[in-house]
C-alpha cells in the first residue's frame, strides 16, 4: 500500500514537471504581432537585419531577412517622414530561398517600386505616399539630424499604393508585419563641425572635417532655387574636405529683392578670400562645384575673377546666364521678368530647358571658358528637362578644345538621368514645386528612377575621385 502510494506521488510530481516544461515551451512560442499576442509554431521568429544601421547617406547597407517561410512571397517596405512630416515609402517584392532567407544584396526584386538586384533600391525609390502634398522633393534641411527610415518585412506581395485614393484607405489592406528595423542615414559624420558664416556680407555655412587640418576645400554653389543648401557640403566634410556652402540668391540675410541676384563678383571674391584665409583650410588647394545656375557662377569664378582654383565641377548647368549681370559687382534682372523661353507640358508643369540653350544666351553673358586653367568635370543628365545640359557641355568642350586645352575637360554623361544629380541613394523628383511670382508652379527636372539612381552613384564616386586627385594630389588606384 505504501509502495503504491509512493508510486502515485512520484507519478504526480513527474506529471507536474512535464506540464510545467510543456507550458514553458509554449510560452516561448508566444510572439508579438502588430499590437497583439498570437500563437506561432516553435520556429524562430522572423527578423530583419540592417548593417550598418547607422551610416552616411552615401554608404550602402546590407538588408537580410531570416526565419521566413521557405519559397514564399515577401514584401520589404521602407517608410520615413521628411522634416515637414510628409510620409515617403517604397516597396519591393521578393521570394525567399529554401532556407527562408531574403538578402537584398543578392536577390532580385520581382515587383514593387523597382525590379532587379538593387541593394539600395528601397532608398532611391522612395516616393511620397498617396494623399501627401503635390510637388514634393526630398531635401535635408537640418544636416545635424539623420533621416530615420523604418524597414519592414510583410507577408505576401503587397501592391504598391496607387496615387489615387486616400492614404488611410490604402492602409486598410491587412498588411502583416513580420519584422522591422530602423536605420539612420546621415549627411554629417561624427566630429564634423558646422559653422554659420555671416561675415563681411558673406552668407554661408562652413563645414570642417574632424581633426586640426588644414584641409583642401570646396566652394559649393546651388541653383536658382535660392536659399542656403547644406547637405552636399556636410557630406564633403564627412569625406575629408572643408566645404563652404554659399548663398547668393533668395536668402533673407542677403539684402535686396528675393527674385534677383543682388551680389556680384566682389561678393564671391570676398567669400573665396574668407575661405583661403581660414587657418584650417589649405588656401592653395581649393575647388568650386556648382549645380544648375551654380555651374555658370563656378565657371565665372574660375575664369573672370582673380582666383585660380585647383578644379571645377559642374552638374547640369549653363555656360552663361539668360538674365545678364547689370555690372560685374551689381545685380541681375528679375528671374521671372522674361518668360520668353518657358515651356509647359500637358499637365501645366514648367520647363526652363530652352532658357539655357546656348543659342538663347547672349554672348556677353557667357563665361570665358576658353580662359580656364584648371581641370573641369562636367556631369550631364541626358534626360534633363530643366537645363540644356548636353548642348552646354558641347559648347564648353568646343571652346576649351579650340583654346588648345582639351586635356582639362572631362564629361560624364548619363542616359535616363535628370537635372538633380545629387549624392547617391537619395530619391529623384522628376518634378517638384517651384515658387515664382505671383504663384507657385511645378517645374520639370527629368530623370527616371533606376537610371537616375545609377547615375548618382557613379557620379558621386567619380566626383570624390576627381577631388582627391586635384585637391589632394592622389591618383586613382
Amino acid at each position: 500500500m505504501l509502495r503504491a502510494h509512493m508510486c502515485v506521488s512520484v507519478l504526480c510530481r513527474l506529471s507536474d514537471k512535464f506540464v510545467l516544461r510543456w507550458i514553458d515551451r509554449k510560452i516561448g512560442c508566444v510572439q508579438p504581432a502588430v499590437g497583439q499576442v498570437r500563437w506561432k509554431t516553435c520556429r524562430p521568429a522572423p527578423f530583419l537585419t540592417a548593417k550598418p544601421n547607422r551610416a552616411l547617406i552615401d554608404e550602402p547597407i546590407t538588408l537580410e531577412g531570416r526565419h521566413l517561410p521557405p519559397h514564399s512571397p515577401i514584401t520589404v517596405r521602407a517608410r520615413m517622414h521628411n522634416e515637414d512630416g510628409d510620409l515617403w515609402e517604397a516597396f519591393s517584392h521578393y521570394n525567399t530561398d529554401g532556407r527562408g532567407v531574403v538578402n537584398l544584396t543578392r536577390d532580385e526584386s520581382v515587383g514593387g517600386s523597382y525590379v532587379g538586384c538593387e541593394p539600395m533600391g528601397l532608398f532611391w525609390a522612395l516616393q511620397p505616399a498617396p494623399g501627401e502634398r503635390e510637388g514634393l522633393r526630398l531635401r535635408k534641411k537640418n544636416v545635424e539630424t539623420p533621416y530615420s527610415v523604418q524597414l519592414s518585412l510583410l507577408e505576401g506581395h503587397i501592391p504598391v499604393p496607387s496615387s489615387h485614393g486616400s492614404n488611410k484607405e490604402q492602409r486598410q489592406r491587412g498588411e502583416q508585419e513580420l519584422a522591422a528595423v530602423t536605420v539612420e542615414r546621415w549627411y554629417m559624420a561624427p566630429g564634423v563641425r558646422r559653422t554659420e558664416i555671416r561675415q563681411n556680407g558673406v552668407v554661408g555655412t562652413l563645414f570642417l572635417p574632424p581633426g586640426p587640418g588644414p584641409f583642401p576645400a570646396m566652394v559649393d554653389l546651388w541653383g536658382m532655387g535660392g536659399g542656403l543648401i547644406e547637405y552636399r557640403s556636410a557630406l564633403f566634410a564627412s569625406r575629408g574636405f572643408a566645404s563652404l556652402s554659399l548663398a547668393y540668391f533668395g536668402h533673407k540675410d542677403i539684402p535686396g529683392p528675393l527674385n534677383t541676384i543682388n551680389v556680384g563678383d566682389a561678393y564671391f571674391k570676398t567669400a573665396l578670400q574668407f575661405l583661403q584665409d581660414h587657418p584650417q583650410v589649405c588656401g592653395d588647394r581649393m575647388g568650386v562645384m556648382g549645380l544648375s545656375f551654380g555651374v555658370y557662377l563656378a565657371l565665372r569664378i574660375a575664369t573672370q575673377i582673380d582666383f585660380n582654383p585647383r578644379c571645377v565641377i559642374g552638374v547640369n548647368g549653363p555656360i552663361g546666364s539668360f538674365n545678364k549681370f547689370l555690372d560685374r559687382d551689381g545685380m541681375t534682372e528679375s528671374f521671372e521678368g522674361n518668360q520668353t523661353h518657358w515651356s509647359y507640358d500637358e499637365e501645366g508643369y514648367v520647363s526652363f530647358r530652352e532658357v539655357t540653350t546656348p543659342n538663347n544666351i547672349p554672348p556677353e553673358n557667357k563665361a570665358n571658358v576658353e580662359n580656364l586653367c584648371c581641370p573641369l568635370l562636367y556631369i550631364v543628365g541626358e534626360d534633363d528637362l530643366s537645363c540644356a545640359a548636353i548642348e552646354n557641355a558641347d559648347e564648353i568642350e568646343k571652346k576649351i578644345k579650340d583654346a588648345g586645352r582639351s586635356h582639362l575637360f572631362t564629361r560624364l554623361s548619363y542616359p535616363g538621368a535628370g537635372h538633380l544629380i545629387e549624392p547617391p541613394y537619395t530619391p529623384n523628383a522628376r518634378a517638384s514645386m517651384w515658387t515664382t511670382q505671383p504663384k507657385q508652379l511645378i517645374t520639370l527636372w527629368g530623370g527616371h528612377l533606376a537610371p537616375h539612381a545609377a547615375a548618382q552613384e557613379d557620379a558621386w564616386k567619380r566626383t570624390l575621385e576627381f577631388m582627391e586627385r586635384h585637391l589632394r594630389g592622389k591618383e586613382d588606384k
